[in-house]
């Protein structure tokens, strides 16, 4: 038992389809067997009994018993029709059973053996019988002679069962034969059947397959986003715990069968099971809660087959991404501090080497003010720290790369309503300073400037960036926002500035290109302080 769990499933399934076939073929070959040999004695007898029949009836053998020596005629019949039958043995025996003829003339006029013409001759069957004769055990056929209605004689025509079971046994070759070729095919058969079932589930054990649904469910019952399966029909074939919460459904009931309309009757699954094309970061509406789905297909050889849908609540992944967006920021300041700084000590300890201390407070005593004045100017106009930490944070990026970096001292951002996603806010001005960054990095450093203006005064925000760059082509006004759009090579070029125009649709808003003070663009972006969108 051991040893057969230890065998792969290739090897478990070609064994049992090898005993399947043998118990089956064999079982077969006995029955034919046992037909076949209950068919020949039948057959065989059928004959004996007919052949015997046939010599009572002749009118030369019914005259001849009547005769003194009824052997002279009778024998000579006997022999050519046993010669012309095939029978073992033709005996015509009188009325008291003696011996008239028979294959063996040394027993002719000795009495018939077998014990088995009684019948005949006292009752006057006809029939077919078993005994043990003087030529061996023979199956046998066993008639009277009639003369006007009386008993005169016997015939007994017999084959013996030693030539019947040579005959079986010959047929029992021949199926054993059979039986053995088809195994050999059934083997074949069975390891190529084994070999794809085992190719269908991906050269998986039994074992491993069950470990593998059990590791699946523990997965699928313990991620905190909800997850739902559908066929190419449609049908729920999965939803996990956290879907069943968020549909307000009882987790012990089952979804599955159910067509995925009848349960969220908004999806979009099944335009996705029609279109084959995946949707990333979507939102959507789920019983009462705002949620960002993902919906990809199935596809099996070309054909899509099924479609999953994994969705978790907005507020959630807003949470992670406030929590982000602080990291990041933070990072960014510390990076850019850590590598302009560096250089600043670096000059400041050469300076002291030289013995140039006076230049060395000076370069102290301004990298201080310059410091001190960005964070005033933030701490005092944008009390929010996100947003504070993202404009400081490009504020040092800017320095590390011989940017001028300017802040409006008459900024203000104060009046953030409560409404308005910091995380938005943070994509709109992260991107649009980077993207002015890459514009005026094409200058000489001397020539390189940002300026950032932002007030809440009145009913909206306003986010103002110039930049000194070359600008924005009226040709290309239409296209700076379409993903992947870009004036430079690489890859995951284009992104930055869609990302800024999806913000915006979302919250309201909107953003107008013009040529700025410095010559290159300037981006005025415009977000309405009331939450328009959901009226």
């Amino acid at each position: 038992m051991n040893r057969m769990k230890s065998l792969s499933l290739q090897t478990k399934l070609s064994l049992m389809i090898l005993a399947l076939l043998f118990t089956v073929l064999f079982s077969i070959g006995l029955i034919f067997t046992h037909l076949y040999s209950t068919s020949v004695e039948e057959q065989m007898g059928e004959r004996a009994l007919n052949v015997a029949q046939s010599v009572a009836m002749m009118p030369a053998v019914i005259e001849a018993m009547k005769s003194e020596n009824p052997s002279e005629i009778i024998q000579p019949i006997a022999e050519d029709l046993r010669s012309k039958t095939e029978a073992e043995f033709i005996v015509v025996g009188d009325k008291d059973g003696i011996r008239v003829a028979h294959p063996v003339l040394d027993r002719i006029g000795k009495p018939m053996v077998g014990g088995d013409s009684q019948q005949a001759l006292v009752g006057g069957e006809s029939y077919v019988s078993k005994a043990e004769g003087s030529l061996g055990s023979s199956l046998r056929g066993k008639t009277p002679i009639f003369d006007d209605g009386e008993i005169i004689g016997i015939v007994s025509v017999g084959f013996l069962i030693e030539d019947i079971e040579q005959k079986v046994d010959r047929f029992e070759l021949k199926v054993m034969s059979l039986i053995g070729t088809i195994l050999l095919l059934g083997l074949a058969g069975g390891f190529f059947i084994a070999k794809n079932v085992k190719r269908s589930i991906f050269g998986l054990e039994p074992s491993e397959i069950g470990a593998m649904f059990l590791e699946r469910n523990t997965i699928l019952q313990t991620i905190r986003e909800g997850i739902i399966a559908v066929d190419k029909k449609g049908e729920i074939t999965l939803a996990n715990q956290e879907a069943h919460r968020m549909l307000n459904r009882d987790e012990k009931e089952s979804l599955e069968g159910q067509h995925i309309l009848s349960v969220l009757p908004n999806t979009r699954m099944p335009d996705v099971l029609h279109s084959g094309k995946a949707e990333y970061d979507q939102e959507s509406i789920i019983g009462e809660n705002h949620v960002i789905v993902n919906r990809i297909p199935i596809i099996q050889k070309g054909e899509v087959t099924g479609v999953v849908s994994s969705f978790r609540r907005k507020t959630e992944i807003e949470a992670l991404s406030r929590e982000l967006s602080q990291v990041q920021s933070y990072a960014n300041v510390l990076r850019s501090q850590t590598h302009e700084y560096a250089n600043k000590l670096y000059t400041i300890l050469g300076l002291i080497q030289l013995g140039a201390y006076d230049e060395a407070i000076d370069l102290i005593h301004k990298e201080a003010i310059g410091y001190q004045e960005v964070v005033q100017l933030l701490v005092k106009a944008v009390p929010n720290p996100i947003i504070s930490a993202l404009i400081l944070g490009k504020y040092h990026r800017a320095h590390e790369l011989h940017i001028q970096f300017s802040i409006d001292e008459e900024s203000n951002m104060s009046d953030l309503p409560e409404w308005v996603e910091q995380e938005k806010i943070v994509t709109i001005v992260g991107n649009l300073i980077d993207n002015a960054m890459d514009a005026v990095l094409e200058k000489k450093e001397d020539e390189r400037m940002i300026h950032l203006f932002m007030t809440d005064i009145g009913r909206d925000l306003i986010f103002e960036i110039e930049d000194s760059g070359n600008g924005i082509h009226d040709d290309e006004m239409e296209q700076i926002f379409v993903r992947g759009f870009s004036r430079k090579d690489g890859k995951d070029r284009g992104i930055g500035l869609s990302l800024v125009k999806n913000a915006l649709d979302y919250l309201g808003g909107y953003v107008t290109i013009s040529r700025s003070r410095y010559g290159g663009a300037a981006f005025t972006v415009v977000i309405p302080k009331e939450d328009d969108t959901n009226v």
